[in-house]
């Protein structure tokens, strides 16, 4: 396993001594073949495949011309600018989940982040565990407790598997703090491919009265065609996707949003009765009706691999993908002639070294210190390493206790009350340490014991 942290131009030369490929890509996981030859490369951005010193297949996200790399839009984004994105997020699974999409947003970004999650208990006791852990320069974060915020949506009938939690978008313009003009909006079932500042950088691009920015919807579930009998929300053509926003607070504000989505859901589910695909149904039934608040985004922003997905249409037509959308309740296992390509994207993050990810931003302030040290001061931990002879078999075993590592509570799914009766006073906990490779054994091993059972993850 070869890790590349930079940006830079890197070529492959094979063992002959022959030059192989040289290409400008910001890719940092790289596994290389074994033998005398590279036979094969694969890249969190692509796959490539290389024989006899030519291309068989072009990664998505090549580009020949170097400076196509170089967006002007990264222009309309200051060095140190605060980029706000929103999540919600409820219970053990969409928790688990959302780690693996901050990972692909941390990858890239160069820019400072505040997260504003609004989620369950479940959700604020591990995610503020996890970021107070973890520890990320300039990464900040807000929680918002849905309990407040439930009452405004828990009125509409919904079909979708996210339940309840699925409508709390609609809330965001009220519960987010009125300081607040602008977010990005992100379902925690994508992976981003590239730096998050480039989409930040569309709100230079939405004219006066756009306050909602919107990738067009990839399967023809609005269009009324999948099935006999099928009838969808009112949409424009084939809707919007509602996985990636771009939300305008301030306009929303101003039109009274609050007062406006409800006004037109309370209308159409007096025909449609309820809701099939949860707050994207009343996103897209308030645009049909106001097209002026709507900015359209390019499809790469959101390229979505529901079951009925139409997306090759984008990604065979821009090879620049940039955000990656399972939207389906098969997730990982939704059938799709590249799903395994896609996987291969989503499963680097997932198995990704969060600790790699604790950098600091240059020339943006901040913390000084190394973030994963027990120590106060630079000078300290500097003094400390200095004493630490690193041909000692045990340096890194020594190193690890400055080291502070990220806690991820409850990380599978579970339902367990203790029996506090008279009878069962003693409760027995079955306690064991593994790496994320044995954690079949304990799913396994949960089917048989009835117990609380706390393993302990090295998990990366």
């Amino acid at each position: 396993m070869i890790y590349v942290q930079t940006h830079y131009r890197f070529g492959i030369t094979t063992k002959e001594g022959a030059e192989g490929v040289t290409f400008d890509l910001s890719w940092r996981e790289v596994v290389a073949g074994q033998g005398p030859n590279v036979n094969s490369l694969k890249a969190v951005e692509g796959i490539l495949k290389v024989q006899d010193n030519s291309f068989l297949h072009t990664p998505v996200g090549y580009k020949k011309d170097e400076k196509s790399l170089n967006s002007k839009e990264d222009e309309w984004v200051g060095k140190c600018e605060v980029i706000h994105v929103a999540i919600v997020c409820a219970g053990y699974n969409s928790s688990r989940s959302v780690v693996t999409l901050i990972k692909s947003i941390l990858f890239y970004r160069k820019n400072p982040l505040h997260l504003h999650v609004m989620g369950d208990s479940k959700a604020h006791l591990i995610l503020t565990t996890l970021f107070s852990s973890w520890n990320i320069p300039q990464m900040d974060y807000s929680f918002y407790k849905a309990d407040s915020v439930l009452d405004e949506v828990s009125w509409i009938p919904n079909k979708h598997y996210s339940g309840v939690y699925g409508l709390l978008k609609l809330t965001l313009p009220r519960a987010l703090p009125p300081s607040l003009t602008k977010v990005i909006i992100l379902d925690t079932d994508v992976t981003f491919a590239t730096d998050i500042a480039q989409l930040w950088a569309r709100f230079h691009k939405m004219e006066q009265e756009q306050a909602l920015g919107l990738v067009e919807n990839q399967s023809d579930w609005y269009l009324g065609k999948l099935w006999k009998n099928h009838r969808p929300w009112p949409a424009l053509g084939r809707g919007y996707n509602t996985g990636v926003i771009l939300m305008d607070l301030s306009k929303l504000r101003k039109i009274n949003w609050a007062h406006l989505w409800r006004m037109i859901a309370e209308r159409d589910l007096q025909t449609m009765l309820s809701t099939s695909l949860a707050d994207q149904d009343i996103f897209n039934a308030v645009i049909t009706q106001n097209q002026h608040i709507l900015h359209e985004i390019p499809c790469q922003w959101n390229v979505q691999l529901s079951d009925n997905t139409r997306s090759e249409s984008c990604y065979t037509e821009v090879i620049d993908l940039k955000v990656i959308h399972w939207n389906s309740p098969k997730k990982l296992r939704v059938k799709n002639k590249h799903a395994e390509f896609f996987r291969n994207l989503h499963l680097t993050f997932l198995e990704y070294d969060g600790n790699l990810l604790r950098r600091e931003l240059f020339g943006c302030g901040g913390n000084a210190t190394i973030s994963s040290i027990h120590l106060s001061t630079p000078v300290q931990l500097v003094s400390a390493i200095e004493q630490m002879n690193e041909d000692d078999p045990c340096y890194e075993f020594s190193l690890a206790k400055y080291t502070k590592y990220r806690t991820h509570l409850f990380y599978l799914d579970y339902e367990y009350e203790v029996d506090s009766s008279e009878n069962n006073s003693n409760d027995v906990t079955l306690v064991a340490q593994l790496s994320m490779d044995r954690l079949q054994m304990i799913q396994s091993l949960a089917k048989h014991w009835e117990g609380l059972t706390h393993p302990l993850y090295f998990y990366f």
